[in-house]
């Protein structure tokens, strides 16, 4: 596939992405022809009400899932060609993902979830580049301790750690701060804005949140699986009316 100018600057492209689930009569359309972009570098967050599609445009857009028709780019990479195996290898290597339960494993310290990622790509983690990363989400101090001994807000950070490990193209965040408290949230969120202002880092969010919201670049809104706004950095007060009339 030639890339065209255009692509070169978007982490992730969606162009006439469906995704349908069931058949028949029971079919519920979850995405209904997204088309968008997200620039490198950039902060977004995709707002919507209750089953608007939000998730299932990010599951989409990290490989998670498959869409029932048009087109995602990752990378430069289109994934529709691509078989399982290789959609898994790009999601252990291009692309990160933080969920809004942690997802980390008990047994294993924090500088061993941060690295097994790279373990899982057959990649022997480089202990100074575990290093780093911890200490890009101020937690170099606690590389020893497991997630039972850290906070809420401290294991998210890990989780976080661990999604930049493998220095991925784009990092998808799927409601990251719905399981904190509000003083863990806005740490998690000040960390997501530093990633992206210091590092050049794409990042993707799902929120329900308009404070959270605020942190991006912009804000997507959805409703009935298509694109209804997009707009600019918006204030906390401008997003909640904005989410209370597609809610109306």
């Amino acid at each position: 596939m030639t890339i065209t100018a255009r692509q070169a600057t978007e982490a992730v492209q969606l162009r006439s992405v469906r995704k349908t689930y069931g058949t028949g009569d029971r079919a519920v359309t979850a995405l209904d022809g997204v088309t968008l972009g997200f620039p490198v570098g950039t902060f977004t967050t995709v707002m919507g009400p209750s089953g608007s599609g939000k998730s299932t445009l990010l599951h989409c857009a990290a490989g998670l899932e498959r869409p029932t028709g048009g087109t995602v780019v990752v990378d430069d990479t289109d994934l529709g060609p691509l078989t399982e195996r290789a959609r898994t290898i790009l999601r252990r290597t291009r692309i990160g993902f933080v969920f809004q339960s942690f997802n980390l494993i008990t047994a294993l310290t924090a500088e061993q979830n941060v690295g097994l990622p790279l373990r899982l790509a057959g990649r022997r983690p480089d202990p100074a580049l575990i290093r780093r990363t911890l200490e890009q989400v101020g937690l170099a101090d606690r590389a020893t301790h497991r997630p039972a001994q850290l906070s809420g807000g401290q294991q998210q950070r890990v989780a976080i750690a661990r999604a930049l490990a493998t220095r991925p193209a784009v990092l998808f965040a799927d409601e990251p701060t719905g399981a904190l408290d509000t003083v863990s949230s806005r740490e998690v969120l000040r960390l997501l804005r530093d990633i992206v202002d210091t590092h050049g880092q794409t990042v993707i969010m799902v929120s329900h949140d308009p404070v959270a919201a605020a942190y991006s670049d912009r804000v997507v809104f959805l409703a009935d699986g298509r694109v209804v706004d997009v707009t600019a950095a918006l204030g906390p007060a401008s997003i909640a009316a904005r989410m209370a009339s597609l809610e109306a």
